[in-house]
């Protein structure tokens, strides 16, 4: 098993910048692939960014794109999501995942693991 933690978010003005950290422990954090996902209230989890064992394959939902970035340090144990250019939409709690397959997914059943979520809060 793998326990996650996530740290970093908060209350942001739009366009404003956070960068949230997820701390793994258990297993070798190197077997999993990572991903992010977000929850708005009344709304479904959604898909934000996956990064491979390696970080050779990187995915982003359209929504993000060219916003946010992904990056794991393996040594460290931690994957990062770097938000940039915040917007009010992005208002959600951000849960880190960990999947043991080979390929990153976009589908939140398809991870193993979750961490207990960050806010983010993005003021107009």
């Amino acid at each position: 098993q793998v326990q996650l933690v996530e740290s970093g978010g908060g209350l942001v003005q739009a366009g404003g910048s956070l960068r949230l950290s997820c701390a793994a422990s258990g297993r070798t954090f190197s077997r999993y692939v990572m991903g992010w996902f977000r929850q708005a209230p009344g709304k479904e989890r959604e898909f934000v960014t996956a990064i491979s064992r390696y970080g050779d394959n990187i995915y982003y939902a359209d929504s993000v794109k060219g916003r946010f970035t992904i990056s794991r340090d393996n040594a460290k144990n931690t994957v990062y999501l770097q938000m940039n250019s915040l917007k009010p939409e992005d208002t959600a709690v951000y849960y880190c995942a960990a999947d043991d397959r080979t390929v990153p997914s976009t589908s939140w059943g398809s991870y193993d693991y979750w961490g207990q979520g960050t806010q983010v809060t993005v003021s107009s």
